[in-house]
């Protein structure tokens, strides 16, 4: 289950309605997926093959085919990320620059954990929401924010797109200093 920490005073919220709550008045989408779907073989597998991502795909086709009928997103793919990728650290650099997209920026994670940083109103400013495998979350677009790995460094992710033009990360210029 995600977990939320908002920087400005150190709150922490947990629990799946706490988290859904604030989420949903902050405009980000939050779901969660049922992981034991998910084959054992790949719930720590973080280097995979093209049938790997197929599988994933197919044992989460109705909840991608649900979201992406009532968002509008039209097409997906596996991103998997690990100490094993090639140029890990530059795309982490790339990845951990505040920045903004022309669409939603979705993430359902299949294994591992992730965080996005997100910039929320302005009497709550910067969030965290560190996620594990199952949860799903939809930062709208225009909203501020960036993506990083936890201490493991490895997660496996479903990304939804409507045009995959639309995820081009574009640099947000922020007046006060984002504390990474």
């Amino acid at each position: 289950m995600a977990v939320i920490k908002i920087r400005n005073t150190n709150e922490v919220i947990e629990g799946h309605e706490n988290v859904s709550s604030f989420l949903e008045k902050q405009g980000v989408l939050y779901e969660h997926w049922e992981m034991r779907k998910l084959p054992e073989t790949l719930k720590e597998k973080f280097v995979l093959s093209d049938q790997d991502k197929e599988e994933i795909l197919s044992t989460y086709k109705e909840e991608i085919e649900d979201l992406a009928e009532r968002r509008g997103y039209k097409t997906w793919d596996i991103v998997a990320l690990s100490d094993a990728t090639p140029n890990l650290e530059d795309l982490l650099k790339k990845f951990e620059n505040v920045h903004t997209h022309t669409e939603d920026e979705v993430r359902a994670i299949t294994a591992g954990h992730g965080i996005f940083i997100i910039k929320g109103d302005d009497q709550t400013g910067y969030f965290d929401v560190e996620l594990e495998a199952g949860d799903v979350i939809s930062v709208p677009e225009g909203n501020p924010h960036f993506f990083t790995l936890m201490e493991d460094r490895q997660v496996v992710a479903v990304r939804l797109f409507i045009e995959t033009e639309g995820w081009v990360a574009h640099p947000f210029e922020e007046k006060e200093e984002v504390n990474k």
